[in-house]
């Protein structure tokens, strides 16, 4: 898990055990599945499409606590328990049992992701979820579209980090990860690797997520 080519808070590259399995969403949530919510009362917040449409697309304009809310909506409605990916799982799904730069290779190879520089002509715009091809996994826009919330704490390096595929914590913690990259991005914040972070209370019309279900 990580990389040392780039920048220190993706450091040191490092091996994590995943004490327990999981299952995590095929595709990212969709705005039709937020809206149920919503409509349902499970979720109070009616994120802004910006125009460009709902249905499919991945859900935007969401911060970390209003995913939370939709996970304890779902966990209610449906008896089990549902949850956002610690980051270890999350870069263990997007990697697809691979090593490499991307889920897909070394490099950006074009029409594998909606990115910045990775279609022509670039988008700027989520697409519907699986459009794309899958990765090794089975999974859809680990690489790109909206960029996915997870549950930990955002940390500097990975030094102080948990080894066993839970998320990190840190008493006062206000900023959370993002990983996957987005539409709105450049290449390489689609990288296995790649990470970032926003404050949990912020929305922002790049930012997504998709379910973890405990087993």
């Amino acid at each position: 898990m990580g990389a040392n080519e780039l920048y220190e808070f993706e450091k040191p590259v490092h091996t994590v055990t995943i004490r327990d399995g999981f299952h995590i969403g095929v595709r990212e949530v969709t705005f039709d599945e937020w809206d149920a919510c919503v409509d349902q009362g499970g979720c109070s917040h009616r994120p802004n499409d910006r125009g460009l449409g709902r249905g499919k697309r991945p859900v935007t304009d969401i911060h970390w606590n209003d995913a939370n809310a939709y996970l304890a909506w779902l966990s209610t409605r449906t008896g089990k328990r549902y949850r956002l990916p610690s980051e270890a799982e999350w870069e263990y799904a997007a990697r697809g049992g691979t090593t490499t730069t991307y889920p897909w290779g070394a490099t950006l190879v074009k029409e594998r992701a909606n990115c910045v520089g990775c279609n022509e002509p670039t988008r700027r715009q989520a697409v519907e979820t699986g459009l794309f091809p899958p990765n090794g996994f089975g999974l859809f826009d680990m690489a790109g579209n909206a960029a996915e919330w997870v549950a930990d704490c955002w940390s500097d390096s990975y030094r102080a980090t948990p080894r066993d595929g839970s998320a990190f914590t840190a008493p006062g913690c206000r900023e959370r990860v993002l990983r996957g990259g987005s539409f709105n991005n450049d290449p390489r914040y689609l990288r296995s690797a790649a990470r970032f972070k926003y404050e949990a209370d912020v929305r922002f019309f790049t930012n997504g997520f998709r379910v973890v279900r405990e087993p």
